[in-house]
């Protein structure tokens, strides 16, 4: 589809709604100046490093460990066969060697089928914080070391100032809290900052095991009595909170009634918890798919304008290129049982969200010499080839079965996806107003 008959049919599909003025957080008032495209953005960080040549391009072992063996392990993304042989990405079988049995596809068609895909994407930095800053912040930000804050604003931030989005608009579901992912919620533009952050939560954290010893109940101590207790809260919280360097949390201006919201719903995720009935995809035998578990338990609950879904458990290919493969087999399911969670269990989210997917680099074109379980080498991520993602989006507006570019035809960048999700969410033009982008940054739609 041209893009002028796509904005055509995505301005048909919100004619009859009204424009109207927003009062911003900063209190200015402020009319919209973009048409939406959909009410909700669902951003996932496929992050941790993933080759193309095992990804989009399905090249399975043929070309990392010299075994001719061809074939697609993501199929709930792309089309293609899966491998003839030497299956190791599934699930154990007894009697049978460990990853044998594939786990089966969740989608009806793929999302390759559904949305469009940009098959070679240039990533800007071969780092992981500094991929998922630039994921976030649409801006490269190479410079910037651990434990620091984005230099420049977040896409939370531009969608809270620019859209009047309330702070529980807005939420990063973490797989962590090392490695500065807890600092990705805002930046410290002076512009921005705090006051437009979005909700930051890792799941494995808050609902682990220490989060059931020293949240669940909302204990109070007695400070005469159980200082043992007390010690053991403080340790967990500083632990907790690490990354931010013992700064207290800063306020992201969550109202009283959206604090009573998210207190409730950590409440009510203990309950579910203890009952084992939290939400999870078929398999959730790693961190990444109980990561994706509860950020829909998040979006049943919220339906936030922005979820922001951060995976790495491909970043284990250092050492382990079998478990990579099982990892990337698993984040694919991850991603069609987000998808279709969104679809057939969250009505105000079914047909009105735009999913959007990008690792935050790419791998190695020639292995270390770390040998795994398998005989097989293992991956790092520093070369050439580490520069080489791709992007899928789809959902209302994004035209289907659409592939942009090709392998010996590079189009987009990383840094695309924060203007991409302006213009879906119709204040693209207040981000370029800001003029705090790459100057190298298109919406992928203007890509195509």
């Amino acid at each position: 589809m041209e893009r002028r008959e796509f904005l055509k049919k995505s301005a048909l599909t919100a004619a009859g709604s009204i424009v109207m003025p927003h009062i911003l957080p900063s209190g200015r008032l402020f009319a919209q100046t973009g048409v939406p495209m959909a009410g909700h953005v669902v951003y996932v960080l496929f992050a941790g490093g993933v080759r193309q040549q095992e990804a989009v391009l399905q090249r399975y072992l043929d070309d990392s460990q010299n075994v001719n063996i061809p074939g697609n392990i993501m199929y709930n993304m792309f089309n293609g066969q899966a491998p003839a042989a030497k299956i190791v990405y599934g699930t154990n079988v007894p009697g049978e060697p460990d990853g044998s049995a594939p786990i089966s596809g969740i989608l009806g068609s793929t999302i390759q089928s559904q949305g469009t895909t940009f098959a070679e994407v240039r990533a800007t930095t071969a780092g992981h914080y500094s991929g998922l800053n630039t994921l976030l912040t649409g801006n490269t930000g190479v410079t910037q070391g651990l434990k620091q804050k984005p230099v420049f604003p977040t896409i939370f931030e531009y969608a809270r100032r620019h859209a009047g989005y309330k702070a529980t608009d807005c939420w990063f579901v973490g797989n962590g809290i090392g490695n500065s992912t807890p600092l990705l919620d805002f930046s410290e533009h002076p512009g921005y900052g705090a006051q437009y952050g979005g909700n930051f939560l890792c799941p494995e954290v808050a609902f682990g095991d220490d989060g059931v010893e020293h949240l669940s109940n909302a204990k109070i101590y007695h400070p005469d009595e159980e200082l043992d207790p007390m010690y053991k809260m403080k340790y967990f919280l500083d632990n907790a909170f690490r990354s931010n360097g013992g700064i207290p949390v800063p306020n992201i201006g969550n109202t009283e009634e959206e604090k009573q919201e998210i207190k409730q719903f950590i409440s009510d995720m203990f309950v579910k918890r203890a009952s084992g009935n939290v939400t999870m995809p078929p398999i959730a035998d790693n961190g990444d798919l109980r990561n994706i578990g509860w950020a829909c338990e998040v979006m049943q609950r919220f339906k936030p304008k922005i979820t922001v879904v951060n995976l790495g458990a491909v970043d284990g290919c250092h050492a382990d290129f079998t478990g990579y493969l099982r990892s990337l087999h698993r984040a694919d399911h991850g991603v069609g049982f987000l998808w279709n969670y969104i679809q057939t269990q969250i009505p105000e989210m079914a047909n009105d969200t735009v999913m959007i997917v990008t690792p935050e680099h790419g791998r190695n074109q020639m292995p270390n010499p770390i040998l795994d379980e398998n005989d097989w080498f293992a991956y790092d991520h520093s070369d050439a080839n580490s520069m080489r993602v791709f992007t899928q989006m789809v959902g209302p507006g994004v035209q289907g079965n659409l592939t942009v570019g090709s392998e010996t035809n590079q189009i987009g960048t990383t840094m695309d996806n924060v203007l991409t999700i302006g213009e879906i969410l119709g204040f693209k033009s207040d981000i370029q107003t800001a003029g705090l982008m790459s100057g190298s940054a298109l919406s992928l739609f203007d890509r195509i």
